[in-house]
């Protein structure tokens, strides 16, 4: 377990790796990567793939930055993030091609109901049918609260028909099998073992240069400042 500044260490980024980083990687010592730059490398990476196939990235694959999104269903400034600047963000950025877009869970809000994570697992049945985004733009549009109780099982079966799941039954047995449960603890420990305490919490990736984190639902221009210095072109504000 290597609770050390990784970042400043290998690749100057400002994110402090936890000691919760062996829980990321197999428990096996022979499995992980031998080096600080191995591990650094081997984080990232995961932080830019999709979390399960059937959730994909949005945007062109060989843009040259990536957005990384840790966000937490019941969160009241990731609820502002999505309604105030996500969209924004996907035209300026993702549909032109310049940068792309991953969403990792990071359920920090379970201690008040215990629905992050059931949320969070419930986004990745919808992915088994195609509907992963649909889903999860679906949950932000209908949020109910942090603390309502409005992330049940049943509401999650109802989200699931009207963002079109044609199988409900599928949806609900994969959803009480808890079979997404620890994908979603390992985007936790994903988070944790590079120091993110907050949500909504962002890490720009781009193909040369430095990571850069992103803290809150920052104002549009924050995000528009970092990723214009990684884009061939200029996006007008």
């Amino acid at each position: 377990m290597r609770s050390k500044n990784i970042i400043i260490a290998v690749i100057a980024v400002g994110i402090i790796v936890s000691a919760g980083a062996g829980a990321f990687f197999a428990t096996s010592s022979a499995q992980k990567p031998q080096t600080d730059e191995e591990f650094a490398k081997a984080v990232f990476q995961k932080m830019q793939s999709p979390t399960i196939a059937a959730a994909p990235v949005l945007g062109n694959a060989n843009a040259p930055v990536t957005v990384v999104e840790f966000g937490d269903y019941l969160c009241t400034f990731c609820h502002r993030f999505h309604q105030d600047t996500k969209d924004k963000l996907m035209a300026d950025y993702v549909q032109t091609g310049k940068a792309k877009f991953v969403f990792k869970d990071f359920p920090i809000n379970d201690h008040l109901d215990g629905g992050s994570s059931l949320g969070a697992q419930a986004s990745y049945c919808a992915a088994d049918q195609g509907k992963f985004w649909e889903f999860h733009d679906f949950m932000y549009n209908n949020w109910g609260g942090e603390k309502a109780g409005w992330i049940t099982k049943e509401n999650m079966a109802d989200f699931a028909q009207k963002v079109g799941i044609s199988n409900i039954n599928q949806f609900k047995s994969c959803l009480d099998s808890g079979k997404y449960a620890s994908v979603v603890k390992d985007n936790f420990n994903l988070a944790k073992t590079v120091g993110l305490n907050a949500t909504p919490s962002f890490v720009i990736i781009p193909a040369n240069g430095r990571p850069e984190p992103i803290v809150g639902a920052q104002p549009y221009q924050v995000f528009q400042e970092v990723l214009n210095k990684y884009t061939t072109t200029t996006t007008s504000g």
